[in-house]
């Protein structure tokens, strides 16, 4: 039947009887959906969309009417040709009008648009960039594994959120290339990146369950430096809860010596530069140095499993922390919270290093008092040989000044 309509649509069928003989009958079409003889009044609905043809009375021949009846046959005057046997043309502007319309609303539907550069977002929907393409944004949830005793975070943990932002921002801005947070260009010349200085200052500690926002952004330091700051506020609250700061400089990944910033990689790098200032200023004091004469606490034969290290084959930054805590003094560790640490990095640290950890008091030492306020310690790593790897200085204050408010905030989100 398909077939039949389509080729008499281009092959005219002439009619075997003649058009001046009311009472020869022609052959009826399908079932008579529309009269080839006149337009017949018709709405067609698409959806949302009607079409409607102009309605025009069907001429009459010898009285009878040329449309289609009920029970009766098709009666023409012409003969069949190809104009006449066209189909009805509101019928084929519906069916059209209806596929673009299912087609433009599948195709608003994709989120293929450019997005602004404060929108993009990494592949892996991790997190985005914003403030006109130089800031980029994480959200972390504090899992059950990630706190301690006290039923908050660990510095080490913030460490890895600050850490996982850093890389995740080289890899958004698409400059990450072959080596642990290098660019395509530094991958090309043997480069990597390297922490001279942290410096991380700890206002509240999240606890299990707790979403945080993670900001970070790189800026200029000197000639041959980058500056890479972090900002962490709580999700729900807005609160600010961290503020850190690094400086990171080259080095030749075969020589293990420093290098200076080569042009190629300045081309890539500085477009994503921001000119602001630190949002943690020095304070100018050095950080001393302890040796086994100075130094009240010691801790020795610390050795990097192979876990610690990275992909560059050097103990992972995070783990240094670690180290540093392994001699702070356990009264200090019961009462106080770690509130600010500052970390001067000299060397690096292989998988065959062996090291000590060495903490000294500034001024009185209150370790044995627990209702001590604020007090400091100095820090240093050092390899067996004396060679320094890490001077560190960690502000600690007392606990009971946050314990309920931490418990009663558990409590409430957890119904414990």
């Amino acid at each position: 039947m398909v077939a039949t309509a389509a080729t008499s649509a281009f092959y005219p069928i002439s009619s075997s009887s003649s058009s001046s003989d009311p009472k020869v009958k022609n052959t009826k079409i399908g079932g008579g959906s529309g009269n080839l003889g006149g337009f017949k009044s018709k709405s067609v609905s698409s959806g949302s969309l009607r079409v409607k043809t102009n309605a025009q009375a069907p001429s009459k021949v010898t009285g009878s009417s040329t449309g289609f009846k009920a029970g009766d046959d098709f009666i023409s005057s012409h003969p069949r040709t190809f104009i006449n046997q066209l189909p009805d043309w509101s019928m084929l502007l519906a069916a059209i009008t209806t596929i673009f319309l299912a087609a433009e609303k599948q195709w608003m539907m994709l989120d293929w648009k450019p997005r602004r550069p404060d929108m993009l977002i990494d592949p892996f929907g991790l997190g985005r960039i914003v403030q006109d393409g130089f800031v980029y944004t994480q959200n972390f949830s504090i899992r059950s594994y990630e706190i301690g005793a006290d039923r908050t975070a660990s510095i080490e943990t913030l460490m890895n959120h600050l850490q996982e932002t850093a890389l995740n921002h080289v890899k958004t801005v698409g400059l990450l290339g072959d080596g642990f947070g290098s660019t395509p260009e530094m991958c090309k010349k043997n480069l990597i990146w390297v922490v001279t200085k942290m410096q991380i200052m700890v206002d509240r500690y999240p606890t299990w369950g707790d979403t945080v926002q993670v900001d970070t952004w790189v800026s200029a330091s000197g000639r041959n430096g980058m500056r890479r700051d972090w900002l962490v506020y709580d999700c729900k609250t807005g609160d600010n809860l961290t503020r850190a700061s690094s400086t990171w400089v080259m080095m030749n990944k075969q020589t293990r010596k420093l290098s200076k910033i080569p042009e190629e990689v300045r081309r890539e790098i500085e477009p994503n530069f921001m000119n602001t200032a630190p949002v943690i200023e020095d304070d100018g004091r050095r950080l001393s140095k302890i040796d086994d004469d100075t130094a009240d606490y010691v801790r020795m034969g610390l050795t990097p499993k192979w876990s610690d290290l990275d992909v560059n084959q050097h103990v992972n930054n995070v783990k240094y922390i670690g180290w540093i805590l392994e001699s702070a003094p356990p009264p200090i560790l019961e009462s106080h919270e770690l509130s600010s640490i500052t970390l001067e990095y000299r060397r690096e640290c292989g998988r065959d290093s062996v090291l000590q950890s060495l903490t000294a008091a500034t001024g009185t030492d209150s370790a044995t008092s627990s209702t001590a306020g604020v007090v400091d310690y100095n820090h240093l790593l050092r390899f067996d040989d004396g060679t320094e790897v890490v001077r560190g200085r960690t502000q600690w204050r007392p606990k009971f000044g946050n314990k309920f408010t931490i418990l009663d905030h558990i409590s409430a989100d957890h119904g414990i």
